[in-house]
């Protein structure tokens, strides 16, 4: 490989690319060169990180994940020059290559995109990285509904809150894609285990409570690749001094 290669092989995909025939080269420079732009380090240091240790499938999901998150700095940034800590690179693409799911590869961009600054020196998206490698994909489409659907507003205190949000069993099953009722109840314990929303299923009855915690609001606005604050994100206001969000309670998106 020569050295104006080298330096381009962030993922160090190439010498399996090339073996494989899987992931194009064309795709694989492109991806590598963009992610050589947001890392700060030389691209020759990272490139140690994952090559030869990747199938050519893990490495083809992480090209997927580059494109799509430059696809969104290009859209959001509009030519400004930012980068990404490399702990928040590593830790994306060391987690992410696992997703082969589009919706999955998705969340993983949007964080990767929200996690490029200026400076490049910003660490706090590591927290949103390791609550993402612990969810399936069913979870994340549960996730993505009720922060898309839940009523959300800006609390006393500044802070994004919801109010409560309340789903049938048909539908959760639906938009998670499980046909399983115990399965798609483990997956809201360990929601709800992750402090990402309130109690999940009523033992005695099929109705869910999946108001989103702050944390999951977060979560969802930075997978996007949005950067500012979820306040802004959601359009939440505050609410006036009379109503009180445990009064309203939300069945399901349009209810």
């Amino acid at each position: 490989m020569s050295e104006d290669n080298k330096s381009l092989d962030v993922l160090g995909v190439k010498p399996i690319a090339d073996s494989v025939n899987t992931v194009t080269k064309g795709t694989v420079d492109g991806a590598s060169a963009f992610l050589s732009r947001i890392c700060l380090p030389a691209a020759e240091e990272f490139g140690l990180l994952l090559k030869d240790k990747v199938s050519s499938w893990r490495a083809k999901n992480a090209v997927e994940i580059a494109n799509k998150a430059q696809k969104l700095l290009e859209e959001q940034v509009s030519g400004l020059v930012v980068s990404a800590h490399p702990r928040i690179i590593y830790s994306t693409i060391e987690n992410g290559s696992w997703a082969e799911d589009d919706f999955m590869q998705s969340f993983w961009a949007g964080l990767l995109a929200s996690s490029c600054t200026p400076d490049g020196k910003d660490e706090s998206n590591i927290i949103l990285i390791n609550l993402l490698s612990q969810l399936t994909s069913s979870q994340a489409r549960i996730i993505s509904h009720i922060c898309q659907n839940a009523k959300t507003y800006k609390g006393g205190g500044g802070f994004i809150c919801s109010d409560w949000f309340y789903m049938e069993a048909d539908e959760l099953l639906q938009i998670s894609g499980i046909q399983d009722i115990h399965q798609l109840d483990r997956e809201l314990d360990h929601l709800r285990g992750l402090e990402l929303i309130n109690s999940g299923f009523d033992p005695d009855n099929l109705r869910a409570d999946v108001t989103p915690h702050s944390l999951c609001l977060q979560l969802y606005a930075r997978s996007q690749g949005y950067v500012g604050s979820p306040i802004d994100y959601y359009g939440a206001v505050e609410k006036s001094p009379n109503k009180s969000s445990n009064s309203d309670v939300t069945s399901s998106a349009g209810s």
